[in-house]
């Protein structure tokens, strides 16, 4: 591996490039026309343009990539998160041009990326999963037949879906039909894939996703829950590990689950599967996403495992050194996602010049971020800036680091959800750890 390509833009470009720095590895970024001075651009050993502003043109681009590839000599290609990251077509084309692609197999991204078939392909190998179809609805007669056997509320979901996308909740027969095909539209629109599923509507869960790593000789480990319930639009802002509701039986159990689900899927690199967890306790199989998550800074912090670093030697053919009895959990950690968006204004995106920047530092807070003073943030692509990761020894330290983190962070000329988070972080609710993924909607709306 001697030099890697990142196929991507913004923060989890950066943390790449950094880490490849400190592996003694040369780097390579990509970037679009709008993206010319960037700080991944300035950070690599070499960059190159690969289009226009538009991701399908750039980013978005495979024959691009491989092109820029060829032309730099990066034998390695390394997605991020978004984009290409789950594009079985991108690892599969990466494969045939002996380019080795960090992440699963194309065969494996293909097995887990169609939603509906990685639920149905657990469901028969005895993993809970949430009641539903078996695989994609073939018409809106279908949806309706099952909705009516599972009862309401209901899930429409595209099944090539991520990111919070080509999703919605159905509370009777009469919004069914106008659900079903907004939900095709978008999923077209959203994933060139209009097929969905549907599933029950789960009332008030907690979102818990468990981080597992696992090598290209069978070893699998699991690095503990992440509690990703606090979203909006189905979207998470705010992270933390570990979770107020999961004690350590159950965090075995769902790790033991997790790292089940790897295996069934043949699966080799970092990976992260998601649950949904009931009022009783009971979790259900979401989904496996197969790349690094946004919210990966939390279990670093938390184990002291660099998982960039791992998913690169894994990439390289090295064996896994981790054992799931030695991995040691200390403290607790939280993530606010700091988005350029304007929540009193039903979270409007908000690009624009940043023309003053203060970034909070001190014991326990690291920041990931591609921005600077001067710096434009462009209309093209994801409103988020930075994530700030605070770790303290328990809880209410890490909310109190938290708080002076929020309150410490400039950001001029723009607007962003920073004050937002810091109603989030000190109401009573979230301080209490009562909380599940309703809780923007019934309790900050009124607040923003």
């Amino acid at each position: 591996m001697n030099k890697i390509l990142i196929a991507n833009r913004g923060e989890i470009a950066v943390r790449i490039i950094r880490a490849c720095k400190e592996m003694n590895i040369k780097t390579v970024a990509v970037y679009s026309e709008i993206d010319k001075n960037a700080m991944h651009t300035k950070l690599a050993d070499e960059a190159i343009c690969i289009g226009p502003a538009e991701p399908r043109k750039s980013y978005l681009n495979i024959k691009n990539i491989i092109e820029a590839s060829y032309i730099t000599g990066a034998d390695t290609i390394h997605p991020g998160f978004g984009f290409l990251s789950e594009n079985s077509q991108f690892a599969k084309i990466c494969e045939e041009s002996n380019i080795k692609f960090i992440g699963p197999t194309s065969k494996v991204i293909d097995l887990l990326g169609n939603k509906s078939n990685a639920k149905e392909m657990m469901k028969n190998a005895g993993i809970p999963v949430i009641p539903g179809s078996n695989g994609s609805i073939k018409g809106l007669k279908e949806a309706e037949e099952i909705a009516e056997k599972i009862g309401y509320p209901v899930m429409l979901k595209a099944a090539a879906g991520g990111g919070g996308k080509g999703i919605r909740i159905v509370n009777s027969k009469e919004e069914l039909e106008d659900s079903y095909n907004i939900v095709k539209q978008e999923s077209k629109a959203s994933f060139n894939d209009d097929e969905i599923y549907i599933e029950k509507f789960i009332i008030n869960p907690r979102h818990i996703e468990i981080q597992i790593i696992a090598d290209e000789y069978g070893n699998i480990v699991h690095l503990g829950e992440r509690d990703c319930s606090i979203q909006r639009r189905h979207q998470k802002i705010i992270e933390e590990t570990p979770s107020t509701i999961v004690d350590e039986k159950l965090r075995n159990k769902m790790g033991d689950v997790a790292v089940k689900v790897a295996k069934i899927a043949g699966y080799t690199s970092l990976g992260t599967v998601e649950f949904l967890l009931d009022k009783d306790k009971n979790f259900y199989f979401m989904e496996m996403n197969t790349r690094i998550q946004v919210e990966h800074p939390i279990t670093e912090m938390r184990t002291g495992i660099d998982l960039v670093k791992e998913q690169i030697k894994i990439a390289g053919g090295e064996k896994l050194k981790l054992k799931q009895k030695e991995i040691e959990f200390r403290g607790h950690s939280i993530e606010c996602r700091i988005n350029a968006e304007n929540p009193n204004k039903n979270f409007m995106p908000s690009p624009g010049k940043i023309t003053g920047l203060n970034l909070p530092g001190g014991n326990g807070i690291r920041i990931d971020s591609a921005i600077y003073e001067g710096y434009t943030i462009p209309p093209n692509y994801d409103s988020m800036l930075a994530k700030i990761i605070v770790h303290g020894q328990n809880r209410n330290e890490a909310i109190s680091k938290m708080k002076r983190a929020l309150e410490e962070l400039v950001i001029d000329g723009i607007d962003t959800n920073t004050e937002f988070l810091f109603k989030i972080i000190k109401s009573p609710n979230y301080i209490r750890g009562y909380f599940d993924t309703s809780f923007i909607e019934k309790e900050m709306r009124s607040k923003s």
